[in-house]
């Protein structure tokens, strides 16, 4: 099983690149973040052209996270409970062949002396509430997507670039690190402990051409997943095409 996460910074801007990308390699399920569009703006059809049922939580403008599979989706789950108050589209759950899927579009926490820090942090600690929960199914469970989260200093190119930024503050690497530490595995790092790769490159500066990324898009997985954990990579490609995303796919596959 073959399950792929890739933030799309626009799907309608993007969808040539991403149904081309998703026919090419062929993945069971994907998910999706920074739709950048409501629900009924989603390219559905599109997508079920190519053999994927979709299920979406969109916003106009902004956020937005989607789970595509070949399989049957169910039991979906829109919004990170916690915050009935919490009007941003960033999270989506549901059950696809057997495993629970979540795609995540964490909060980016800048500018850090604005509310949008604390509102990184608090939604962090609804992700950890939540992500507890999930481990008393006993079923394997994938927590993918955009965490905006830089987990150690060789996830960068710039450590000390990054060292207030809300991607990469103790506090905020803290809060990730509380999740793992509930018994999730980072999926990527348990299979390339020594490799440097990044999973996004800003549009600024030559990033890309300079190979100055950060590596803030990842897998966290339940002990029943990491038990039929067998691969985890980033696909770079989709960087250098024309009209890409600053975000690239990581692919994950389960035994």
């Amino acid at each position: 099983m073959r399950i792929v996460t890739w933030n799309v910074n626009s799907i309608n801007a993007r969808l040539g690149n991403v149904t081309k990308w998703v026919k090419d390699n062929d993945p069971d399920v994907v998910l999706l973040q920074e739709l950048k569009t409501m629900d009924d703006g989603f390219p559905t059809q599109d997508f079920e052209d190519i053999g994927y049922n979709c299920a979406v939580f969109g916003q106009k403008s902004w956020n937005g996270v989607a789970i595509l599979s070949k399989h049957e989706i169910s039991d979906v789950i829109r919004g990170l409970p916690g915050d009935d108050s919490d009007e941003q589209s960033r999270y989506i759950e549901a059950t696809v062949n057997g495993v629970r899927v979540a795609s995540i579009y964490l909060p980016n926490g800048n500018p850090v002396d604005t509310e949008k820090y604390p509102y990184k942090l608090n939604w962090m600690d609804r992700l950890r509430t939540h992500a507890r929960g999930l481990l008393q199914s006993e079923t394997p469970v994938v927590l993918g997507g955009d965490y905006n989260i830089i987990p150690e200093g060789r996830d960068c190119h710039n450590p000390a670039a990054w060292a207030d930024d809300a991607l990469f503050r103790l506090e905020s690497r803290q809060k990730f690190r509380a999740i793992e530490n509930l018994g999730y595995t980072e999926a990527f790092r348990a299979l390339n402990d020594n490799t440097v790769a990044y999973s996004f490159w800003d549009y600024q500066g030559g990033a890309w051409q300079q190979d100055k990324g950060i590596r803030i898009d990842h897998f966290l997985l339940s002990p029943q997943a990491t038990d039929r954990l067998k691969d985890c990579k980033i696909d770079k490609t989709p960087r250098g095409e024309e009209k890409a995303s600053d975000h690239v796919p990581v692919i994950l596959t389960l035994k």
